[in-house]
């Protein structure tokens, strides 16, 4: 992604089609479905939503965005960082999102047909309620 990108808006604008309109409806169900989030450019260039500070026991701190989004060559990333207490959160949607590749934190969507976007806005919305900041 070009260095000169500042904002999120410049960052999808930048995409190459058909990953522009994909990215831009999920860019709208964040900011509809967790309008606290604010959208910022991340410095790995990945559009984040909202912040949370953490901490861990080895001292080690620093701030993090809630949600992420990037659109990738081979698919478009959403990055939920939240968990249920046990596992990620989008862990836990794996059987609801069947043609997802989900990692711990990570939802690999190859194409936006291939998901349920309501069962994205409920996840946007979980991972928004697990950071209520």
């Amino acid at each position: 992604m070009d260095a000169e990108v500042k904002t999120p808006e410049e960052y999808i604008a930048a995409l190459p089609e058909p990953r522009r309109g994909e990215v831009r409806v999920l860019h709208d169900l964040i900011r509809r479905e967790a309008p606290q989030l604010e959208p910022h450019m991340e410095s790995s260039g990945l559009v984040g939503y909202g912040t949370y500070h953490y901490r861990y026991d080895s001292g080690r701190e620093g701030d993090w965005f809630v949600v992420g989004l990037a659109g990738r060559r081979a698919h478009i990333s959403l990055y939920v960082s939240a968990s249920d207490g046990d596992r990620y959160l989008a862990e836990t949607y794996r059987d609801r999102l069947p043609k997802a590749d989900i990692g711990r934190s990570c939802v690999r969507i190859k194409r936006l047909a291939d998901v349920d976007l309501a069962t994205v806005a409920e996840l946007v919305r979980a991972a928004a309620a697990a950071h209520p900041g």
